[in-house]
């Protein structure tokens, strides 16, 4: 069984191949980013199943996971993550995806998981699919649209323009603008300034 993983979290990606080489029946193959597995797809022989990672570089949210699908007449491709939504999840499912893996999932269920989804079947877990999603809002967040609190998050981290651009897979300059446009709308002078407002309102 043939297993391709492509996350850009060093640690995670080595975990997730020691579990599943522990099997004795796999054969991992593991990338940083969404363009190395793609191009593992299209010249390595065929994957019993793909896992892409939903906030690595190249993805650009399930536009990566739909474009893996496609590709050499087909892939079975799974969408692994530690911070997509439900709703994100179900649509990941609805676009043809072999399956949902939460990256909190144990190590024994996270390979039942994947030979269950190598083996032709569609996976997700029942308990995160079913759970009620919590809607506590911010007032801080509800100013600032989905990539400004990326930006922002990004910059409590203490990342800079070229760090964030890489991690959410833009250009420095658009980081530049929303960095500009968040100032204003938070009330911040720079990004210390904001980075601090940010904590006392308790967005990270």
């Amino acid at each position: 069984m043939r297993v391709l993983i492509a996350d850009d979290h060093d640690l995670l990606r080595d975990t997730l191949v020691l579990f599943l080489d522990n099997e004795g029946s796999m054969e991992t193959t593991a990338v940083a980013s969404f363009d190395d597995a793609r191009v593992c797809i299209e010249n390595e022989d065929p994957f019993d199943l793909v896992l892409l990672d939903y906030n690595m570089p190249g993805m650009n949210g399930l536009d990566g996971l739909k474009q893996a699908i496609t590709m050499k007449d087909g892939q079975r491709v799974a969408l692994i993550s530690g911070e997509a939504t439900k709703k994100i999840a179900e649509e990941a499912l609805e676009a043809g995806a072999a399956g949902f893996v939460p990256k909190s999932l144990p190590a024994k269920s996270f390979v039942n998981a994947v030979k269950f989804m190598a083996m032709g079947e569609q996976y997700a877990p029942l308990d995160f699919m079913t759970a009620e999603e919590e809607t506590v809002s911010n007032p801080l967040a509800e100013k600032l649209t989905e990539r400004e609190l990326q930006v922002l998050e990004g910059l409590t981290q203490g990342m800079s323009n070229k760090e964030i651009a890489r991690h959410l897979d833009i250009q420095e300059p658009t980081v530049k603008l929303h960095m500009k446009t968040l100032y204003r709308k938070v009330g911040a002078a720079n990004r210390t300034q904001a980075a601090l407002i940010a904590r006392e309102a308790g967005l990270f």
